[in-house]
């Protein structure tokens, strides 16, 4: 079951020739989500071979680095004749400046698009397997982040044990894997706890916006597979990240070490550091010593279990 995660735009709120504004593209397996629209999303999806099939957008906040491309994604799924609702989750109070987003041409798309208020503990999408957990952040406006949180899987089935036992190879299998007792020709009960191992954790991918360093970020990365966190300013500018509602790549760092993330993406990097994020790169590494991206425009990361497997 893959999940894979595209980085369409890493930069802050000013564009530059290398970074675009926010969004994040997640595909699991056949879903694919996109978190925050920034002005030109819609051609970064096209550039990175993402596609359009994104039934939900998630935006954590309105300043206009993280929807401007609202407009123009949803008029090309229009002119491409899609049919398909689209759910567009904001955080409260901002349900008519993303509908206007929506109609800026001056017209109603020809599909669905529905918008939803979530606030900061509600399940804003739930799949079988997974959901979408809206968790509180810290921002100049009213915002919201968003992990994608997995259901435990089920724990590994001991096919040889079961053989011993005296389980024929067939269906009985499967009723054990599920969870169901079965019974053998002889009368003997076997039971899954015999078999079928402890659960096994399910990924957990996990995106903050724009935001200071919370409680709640650790909170809701805890043990994450991959957190995408603010990192705007490197330590010479962290009073102004203070001032402005956005962190450091240092203080990044140390929330992914707090929460036992086991990546760390910075993302969201001022034009000022356009072409150096090594001084980022050193500052997180000081606060957190599991694997660290900053990654550019483009880049595809693949999210794997926990396990591995």
């Amino acid at each position: 079951m893959s999940m894979r995660v595209t980085f369409l735009g890493t930069s802050g709120a000013v564009p530059t020739t290398q970074r675009n504004p926010t969004a994040i593209y997640c595909q699991r397996e056949g879903d694919g989500f996109l978190f925050d629209c920034g002005e030109g999303t819609q051609r970064q999806m096209m550039r990175f071979g993402t596609g359009f099939s994104v039934d939900h957008i998630f935006v954590t906040h309105t300043h206009g680095d993280h929807v401007l491309g609202i407009p123009g994604l949803v008029q090309t799924m229009d002119f491409n004749e899609r049919d398909a609702a689209l759910a567009i989750h904001c955080p409260p109070g901002e349900r008519q400046l993303v509908e206007n987003l929506v109609s800026a041409t001056g017209a109603r798309p020809s599909f669905p698009v529905r918008v939803h208020e979530v606030s900061a503990g509600d399940v804003a999408l739930r799949r079988d397997e997974y959901e979408i957990r809206v968790f509180h952040v810290d921002h100049r406006t009213t915002a919201v982040g968003y992990a994608l949180v997995e259901d435990d899987r089920k724990g590994r089935f001991d096919r040889a044990h079961a053989e011993e036992l005296g389980v024929p190879v067939g269906p009985k299998f499967s009723e054990l894997h599920e969870g169901n007792a079965v019974e053998l020709d002889d009368g003997t009960v076997v039971t899954p706890d015999q078999v079928v191992g402890d659960p096994r954790p399910g990924r957990r991918f996990v995106y903050t916006g724009d935001t200071q360093p919370t409680d709640a970020t650790v909170a809701a990365a805890e043990d994450a597979d991959l957190l995408v966190h603010d990192a705007t300013f490197a330590e010479d500018r962290r009073d102004r990240a203070g001032q402005t509602g956005h962190s450091t790549a240092k203080q990044a760092g140390e929330i992914a070490q707090r929460a036992g993330a086991k990546r760390l993406a910075l993302t969201h990097v001022s034009s000022r550091y356009a072409n150096d994020v090594e001084h980022h790169r050193a500052e997180a590494r000081e606060a957190f010593d599991g694997e660290l991206l900053i990654p550019d425009d483009g880049d595809t990361v693949e999210v794997p279990y926990p396990d591995g497997e």
